[in-house]
């Protein structure tokens, strides 16, 4: 997801210690989550409305296919394990080459 280690974690904690003090972090961390939970619900239902409004064809479809890069990437894994395997044989080979 975001890649965060235990490290990482801990000072983030202990910056959030300081800038927001002890006092008020409980409730700093209760609206921190109850705004992830809200974007959360915010990205499912927006990918739920794009994948309904697509129509047939694309219920496989994830958030990351919108990524060009990626999409392309599938697309080109999708053609090469649909062509057929070739073996030596089947290959023509230029008389002109050694």
């Amino acid at each position: 997801m975001l890649d965060i280690g235990a490290g990482e974690l801990l000072g983030l904690a202990l910056v959030a210690l300081v800038l927001v003090g002890p006092s008020k972090l409980p409730t700093f961390a209760a609206d921190a989550a109850r705004f992830l939970r809200k974007v959360r619900g915010f990205t499912q239902s927006a990918t739920s409305d794009l994948r309904e409004n697509l129509g047939p064809g694309f219920e496989d479809l994830s958030v990351s296919d919108l990524n060009p890069k990626s999409f392309i990437r599938k697309q080109m894994r999708q053609a090469l394990e649909d062509e057929p395997a070739l073996d030596k044989n089947s290959v023509r080979q230029d008389p002109q080459l050694p």
